[in-house]
């Protein structure tokens, strides 16, 4: 499923990194016309930056559950094998 339609404000971080993968492989192939490539390379840089954004947003989510409200660490239990 291609997610080329989807504004890429909407996608969520993995359409947005499946997305920014296909635009990688076409860029690497090298067989798309230079405008092409332009328009290619513009659509990764705002998928870059949406997956960045996702990851930022997920990243924020995790601190504030294994923060207290003064903002030092909560109980937490190991993962095991880490």
């Amino acid at each position: 499923m291609s997610d080329e339609g989807k504004p890429v404000e909407e996608m969520s971080f993995e359409e947005a990194m499946r997305a920014l993968e296909e635009v990688v492989g076409q860029l690497e192939r090298g067989d798309v016309p230079l405008e092409q490539s332009i328009a290619l390379y513009e659509r990764g840089a705002k998928l870059k930056k949406r997956c960045e954004q996702k990851l930022k947003e997920a990243e924020e989510k995790v601190a504030a559950i294994t923060l207290d409200a003064e903002g030092q660490p909560k109980g937490t239990t190991p993962v095991e094998g880490l």
